[in-house]
Order: C-alpha cells, then sequence, then structure tokens
C-alpha cells in the first residue's frame, strides 16, 4: 500500500492568518465585555476608557499572545484589593478582580473560547 500526501501550504496559511486575526477580534471582543459588564472601578473613566487596551506580542519566538493591559498606577492595587468599598455611580458592578468572571472558574470562562471559534469559523470560511 502507498499513500501519498499533497500538502495545500496556502490552505495552511490560510488558516494560520485567520486564526491570528481571529485571536486579535477575540480580544477585542472581551475587553468590549468587560466594558459593557461595567465591573472595572469608574471616575473618571480614564483608567478603563483610555490606560486599558489589548495588545499583541509573540511568546516563544512564534506564538501569539492577545493581553488586556491597563497601564496606570491604580490598577494593580484596585485589582488585587477587593474588599475596597469602590463607587458604583458610574459602573454599578465596579469592584476588584474584575477580569474574574472570564478567567477560569468564572461565570463567563466560556466566553474567549466561543468567541474565538465563532470569529475564525467566518475569517477561515467554514
Amino acid at each position: 500500500m502507498k499513500i501519498q500526501i499533497e500538502w495545500d501550504t496556502a490552505a495552511c496559511k490560510r488558516l494560520a492568518e485567520a486564526a491570528q486575526t481571529a485571536l486579535q477580534k477575540t480580544g477585542e471582543a472581551l475587553f468590549t465585555e468587560v466594558k459593557s459588564a461595567q465591573v472595572m472601578p469608574y471616575d473618571q473613566g480614564d483608567m478603563q476608557n483610555h490606560e486599558t487596551y489589548v495588545t499583541e506580542t509573540y511568546q516563544d519566538g512564534d506564538s501569539l499572545c492577545v493581553e488586556i493591559i491597563t497601564d496606570s498606577p491604580q490598577a494593580r492595587r484596585l485589582y488585587y484589593h477587593p474588599e475596597y468599598n469602590f463607587q458604583t455611580v458610574n459602573n454599578p458592578n465596579a469592584g476588584g478582580e474584575w477580569l474574574a468572571p472570564w478567567l477560569p472558574g468564572g461565570k463567563e470562562e466560556a466566553f474567549s473560547l466561543e468567541t474565538f471559534q465563532e470569529i475564525f469559523k467566518k475569517e477561515a470560511g467554514i
């Protein structure tokens, strides 16, 4: 028995590009979801609206990673101290550990995977 396999490099490239685009869009969708849930501490909106952003980095040389970064001096202190009495005038669900619902074990943990799968299928034409 002889088996011959032909590799479709163009199709592989399209799938890799679709995965990269889906990952980027998933990061943006997650950030939008967090803002919509109104869970971040919010006084004037600078931390949520101007100092938090989605960025892409490469890990291990070629593995793409999408991160949501909050680049403000108070972010770490506020995130890791849920016992603080957070103002809820602008964001009624504001509190510490605001990303916890979307992390493993959280009630929204499936959001990122489901969003990625949906976007990947569209981008890949599946």
